[in-house]
């Protein structure tokens, strides 16, 4: 092989990476960045702002779903949107007797779906100022803006909003929220 050759096809190659790479937007969520290429549990995993919410995950048995094709769309809440439950909830809940209710509060915050912040804007504008989520629990969230924030309500009237939206995953979307949303008791 020629060396002009050789030199055209690792050109062509590293034009080949850096395009993959472009591609690979990564958004740092928890001091970690989150690649659009690994699945939603393969990238919680590494944000220090999700410790609570993967170690429930896990206490749930829903890391398989969640390593899952999907697609989904996970309104995540952070450690201290877990801090904000009265005290001794968390612990409670990550009971191995305590299992089917740990998962239908996570499952809550999955929503069917890709659904980006700008998918998510136009359903609450189509919507006439309100979108009608359907979670993977069977409950509904209901989205909402306030200024430039999309603010998710449970069916509790319980509110969260959304910090850090459209981290993208292999298998869906992560809203990072400020508040653990709750299901009807």
């Amino acid at each position: 092989m020629k060396l002009g050759n050789v030199m055209g096809a690792l050109f062509v190659a590293a034009l080949s990476l850096g395009t993959a790479m472009a591609q690979e937007k990564t958004v740092t969520v928890g001091g970690a960045p989150m690649y659009p290429s690994k699945n939603i549990v393969d990238n919680a995993v590494n944000s220090k702002d999700h410790t609570t919410l993967v170690a429930a995950v896990k206490a749930a048995e829903l890391v398989e779903t969640l390593q899952g094709a999907g697609p989904f769309t996970v309104f995540a809440p952070t450690n201290k949107a877990f801090d904000k439950l009265p005290k001794g909830t968390v612990e409670t809940l990550l009971k191995p007797e305590n299992k089917s209710q740990l998962q239908g509060v996570l499952t809550y915050h999955v929503v069917p779906g890709r659904i980006s912040a700008e998918d998510l804007m136009k359903m609450i504008k189509d919507g006439n100022g309100k979108a009608t989520l359907k979670t993977a629990a069977g409950g509904t969230l209901t989205a909402t803006m306030k200024g430039k924030k999309v603010e998710i309500v449970d069916e509790n009237g319980g509110m969260s909003t959304v910090t850090i939206a459209d981290v993208f995953q292999s298998n869906g979307v992560i809203h990072v929220v400020d508040t653990v949303l709750l299901p009807k008791a």
